[in-house]
């Protein structure tokens, strides 16, 4: 199958095959060519460069871009998709003036959307999930990370990794697997924190290790979770159970989330909306991937992570989601484009690597998606008539994605 996208007024975020990651100036170094065209065969990209050099190409399907921008399909490193109902009452709570820690505390937050997806099926599950992911694609997402921790019980954490298999099964977007059982304590185990880390590595991920439904183990270190001791003991069974760490880190306090995901290998350690300097130079001195949540500081009223601290310290920094219930019940990779270059001071190139080539890397992905490049898949966005890729992130509340393209295919046209 071979696809022509032609008369593409700027294709964007065109980078050497081997660049794996952008890494602090790098990020405006994506490179852009007007006046474009592209060529997919069997859904990798084969060729591309200006409309002159095009030549006579024959092809399947044929996608006429005059006007419209051309970019990399927005790689989603952490989100929560997977969840029963809503929580639109503690979004009152906290327009009241509650913070976070105040509705988990009172048995809010996780826990509340724990006792909802207990009673509910894995089909219920499934649906609910489905419907969310595809919001995403039509936004632009062509890989979505989906997290359990809404279970808690290693029944009910199974259940939702199931589910998540069946959207692998089911959805044009690559997704990846990440166990959370250490996302809260479980009601049962209430005021006997350290037995519920006992019963996470005991249990929970020998039998998710058995069944072979995540790839990567996730804790949430912060301040009224996970203490940094604890994370350890999760990080390093999951490791001996051939379980990547991907952690939580400094949401809501300087926690040594930073610090114990560097020490077990981390892929990446995300949120960090309260990150400092010595995170900062610690991240720099290691292979740890720093990715911000801006979705999750808008949403709860939270600070906004450093990144541009960390981009002028050189470090590669994603952009991700964090699509849940509770704290960004939004996966709009586009909004977030936005948020980066209004409250991070992200300039739009930099947010674009930080939504694509470098949130491919936090999933360990990017050696063939993330960027425009010969050998690289083909998940491409095309957008609606825009003046620049700059109007992009300009245009917050507007919904410009007109096609996404997976795998070299057009799996969803936005009129």
């Amino acid at each position: 199958m071979r696809l022509l996208i032609k008369n593409i007024k700027t294709l964007a975020g065109i980078l050497p095959l081997d660049t794996e990651r952008l890494c602090g100036e790098q990020m405006q170094s994506m490179e852009s060519i007007d006046g474009a065209y592209l060529v997919a065969d069997d859904g990798v990209i084969s060729s591309f460069g200006p409309m002159a050099q095009m030549g006579d190409v024959e092809a399947d399907e044929v996608i006429d871009a005059e006007g419209r921008v051309v970019f990399p399909a927005f790689c989603d490193s952490h989100s929560h998709i997977v969840y029963a109902g809503s929580r639109e009452g503690e979004f009152r709570d906290k327009i009241a003036g509650m913070t976070y820690e105040e509705v988990a505390a009172r048995g809010g937050g996780i826990l509340n959307s724990a006792d909802r997806l207990h009673i509910s099926s894995e089909d219920e599950l499934f649906e609910a999930a489905q419907r969310r992911a595809w919001r995403m694609i039509r936004t632009g997402a062509a890989t979505i990370e989906v997290k359990s921790g809404y279970g808690l019980t290693t029944e009910d954490e199974l259940k939702m990794l199931r589910v998540i298999e069946r959207l692998r099964e089911a959805l044009p977007a690559t997704i990846k697997a990440t166990f959370l059982g250490a996302h809260a304590v479980g009601r049962a185990f209430k005021g006997r924190q350290q037995e519920y880390v006992d019963y996470v590595c005991e249990d929970m991920i020998p039998k998710v290790a058995e069944q072979g439904v995540a790839e990567f183990v996730d804790v949430f270190c912060d301040r009224g979770f996970f203490t940094p001791e604890q994370t350890a003991q999760i990080l390093e069974c999951g490791k001996r159970y051939g379980l990547r760490p991907k952690i939580h880190a400094n949401e809501l306090a300087s926690s040594g989330g930073v610090q114990v995901g560097i020490a077990y290998g981390a892929l990446s350690v995300d949120h960090l909306e309260e990150a400092n300097e010595q995170d900062v130079l610690d991240l720099k001195n290691s292979s740890t991937i720093p990715t911000v949540l801006p979705g999750a500081s808008f949403f709860s009223n939270l600070p906004f992570a450093p990144a541009r601290m960390m981009i002028e310290a050189g470090l590669p920094v994603p952009i991700a989601s964090d699509c849940n219930p509770g704290s960004s019940p939004s996966g709009n990779m586009k909004m977030l484009w936005s948020l980066a270059c209004i409250k991070m001071r992200l300039s739009p190139e930099e947010a674009l690597a930080a939504l694509t080539i470098n949130g491919a890397a936090a999933l360990g992905l990017s050696a063939d998606r993330g960027a425009v490049s010969v050998g690289r898949r083909a998940d491409l966005v095309v957008s609606k008539p825009v003046p620049s890729l700059a109007y992009l992130p300009y245009s917050f509340g507007e919904e410009l994605v007109e096609k996404v393209v997976i795998n070299g295919k057009i799996v969803c046209t936005n009129e």
